[in-house]
This record gives structure tokens, C-alpha cells and sequence, in this order.
């Protein structure tokens, strides 16, 4: 009777622990679960918060972008279109009635607004939403060269990737915006533009033969052609290197690896 008894107690303190030990890991298990969840929503947030902060930067920079070409085209539409525009009004001035005068005078304001219509695409952010990267850049080079700025060539390698449409229009306004000062200052005769498509990076090398520059100078000055493009490329986690030379041209390379956000 006893022995009876005491298996039964054995048998029920048993019992107890072991609903004790599944008590004590249900515990741990509902814990665990939920400094998990903690965690999985605080990082979730984070990434929410650098995603809108990152959107806002965009926009921010899109906006500083867009003053800055707008006076690239006051720029381009006083020295240059303007020029053919002033040089048809004179052939047309000095025609005295000749065909052949005319004619001229004809052709200059058609290439006049060949670059208008060409400058146009360039400048307005849904054109470029439409056009790839190489696309862009082909159609701004050729302006180059029907506006005798200088000797530009384009050569890409690998298959282009699929880059987010603004970080491709920023890297595309970085280069403009190189492009631009080359254009301006360098007094280079060739410019020549290599798209290399590695996988998920693209690594774009820029190289004009002008007068260069010292940059370690031009850095220490905060020139803000350089300090807008380093800024803007580091704001869509993109690499800038210059490499220049006074009387030696400048190089400008730039790393760009996709990412998600």
C-alpha cells in the first residue's frame, strides 16, 4: 500500500517538473518571440525612416539639380544657340535677295532648333525617364558634335543593369554637369566616355585632353562644381575619383553597385 503510494507521489512530482520545464521554455519561447518582434519592428522602422530620409535628399538634391541646369541652359541658349540664331538674322540681313544666302540662313536656324528640340529632351526629367543611360548620354554627346564643342566618343561594355530611374538621372546630371565644365573651362578638343557594366556595378570613366586642374587646390577652395558632384554622389552611395594634371587633361571615375533600400 505504501509502495503504491510513494510510486504515485514519484509519479506526480515528475509530472510537476516536467509541467514546470514546459511552463519555464513556453516563458522563454513567448520572451524570445517577443524581443524578436521588438527587434524585427525597430528595424523595420529604421529602414522606413532611412528610406523616407533618403526620398527627401533626393528631392533636395533633384531641386539644387534643377537650378543648377537651369543655368547651364541660360548658358547654352546665350552663347551658343543664340550665336546661330544672331549669325541666320545677319546672313538674312546680307542675303540682298539671294537664294543661296537664304538658303544658308535657312539651314542655320534649322540647326538652331535642332539643338533647342535636342537640349529640350535633356533638360526635362520625363524625356529622361524614358530614355536609358547610354540613351542619354549618346544624344547629349552628339549635340557636342553638331555644335562643334568638341570630339566626343561613347563606348559600352557588358549588359547595362537596370538602375532606380532617379539615381540614374542624378548620375546622368553628374556627368552633364562634368561635361559641362569641361566644355567651359578645359579647352579640350576630345572628350571621351566609357560605360562599363560589371555584373551589378557600373563603373563610368570620363576623360577629356584640356588644360586640367590642381585638385587638391580646387578642393581645398570648395569649388562647387566638385563639392556638387561628390555630394551627389555620395548620396546615392556612389564613388568619385578625379585624376588630373594641369596640362594633362582630367579623368573623372565613377562606382556605382545597385542597392536596395
Amino acid at each position: 500500500m505504501f509502495l503504491i503510494q510513494d510510486q504515485d507521489s514519484g509519479t506526480l512530482f515528475i509530472v510537476l517538473v516536467a509541467i514546470t520545464i514546459l511552463l519555464l521554455l513556453l516563458v522563454v519561447v513567448v520572451v524570445l518571440f517577443s524581443v524578436f518582434m521588438k527587434r524585427k519592428n525597430s528595424l523595420l522602422l529604421e529602414q522606413e525612416e532611412a528610406k523616407q530620409r533618403f526620398e527627401r535628399e533626393i528631392t533636395e538634391t533633384q531641386i539644387e539639380i534643377r537650378e543648377e541646369t537651369l543655368r547651364n541652359i541660360s548658358w547654352e541658349l546665350h552663347d551658343n544657340i543664340g550665336q546661330l540664331l544672331t549669325l541666320a538674322k545677319i546672313q538674312t540681313q546680307n542675303s540682298g535677295g539671294s537664294q543661296q544666302d537664304l538658303d544658308e540662313a535657312v539651314a542655320t536656324i534649322g540647326k538652331g532648333l535642332t539643338e533647342i528640340r535636342a537640349l529640350s529632351k535633356l533638360i526635362n526629367p520625363e524625356a529622361l525617364k524614358n530614355m536609358s543611360l547610354p540613351e542619354a548620354l549618346n544624344l547629349e554627346l552628339e549635340r557636342f558634335e553638331r555644335m562643334s564643342y568638341l570630339k566626343p566618343s561613347l563606348k559600352i561594355s557588358g549588359s547595362p543593369i537596370e538602375i532606380d530611374k532617379k539615381i540614374e538621372t542624378i548620375i546622368f546630371r553628374i556627368l552633364q554637369e562634368f561635361f559641362t565644365n569641361t566644355i567651359k573651362h578645359s579647352k579640350a578638343t576630345h572628350l571621351d566616355v566609357h560605360l562599363n557594366y560589371r555584373g551589378d556595378t557600373v563603373l563610368i570613366t570620363v576623360k577629356d585632353n584640356g588644360v586640367g586642374f590642381d585638385y587638391e587646390k580646387a578642393r581645398a577652395k570648395n569649388g562647387i562644381g566638385l563639392t556638387n558632384i561628390e555630394t551627389r554622389a555620395k548620396l546615392i552611395g556612389a564613388t568619385i575619383k578625379y585624376m588630373s594634371q594641369v596640362n594633362e587633361g582630367t579623368t573623372l571615375s565613377l562606382n556605382y553597385k545597385t542597392q536596395s533600400l
